[in-house]
C-alpha cells in the first residue's frame, strides 16, 4: 500500500489570473509527494492532495511554487 494521502483545502488571496492558477496547479502536481492538486481562479481555492505524514514540508513547497508563479499570491491556512 502507498502512502496515506490528506486532502485539504486553502483560500488563495490576490490571485490574479486563470493562466497562473492553471501553471501554479501544473507545478504543484509535479513536487513530491502530491497525488493532485487543483487551482481554482473563479473561486480563488486551491485544493492538494498529499502524503500525510510530510503535509507541511511539501506545503512550503506548494508555497515557494505558488509565489514564483504569482509573487503577490497569498496561500491562507
Amino acid at each position: 500500500m502507498g502512502q496515506v494521502g490528506m486532502k485539504k483545502k486553502f483560500k488563495l488571496e490576490d490571485l490574479d489570473c486563470a493562466n497562473c492558477a492553471a501553471k501554479m496547479e501544473e507545478a504543484i502536481k509535479k513536487i513530491e509527494g502530491v497525488n493532485d492538486a487543483s487551482v481554482s481562479f473563479m473561486t480563488q481555492k486551491m485544493t492538494v492532495d498529499a502524503d500525510d505524514d510530510r503535509f507541511d514540508a511539501i506545503m512550503k513547497e506548494v508555497a515557494a511554487v505558488c509565489a514564483k508563479v504569482e509573487p503577490d499570491c497569498r496561500i491562507l491556512m
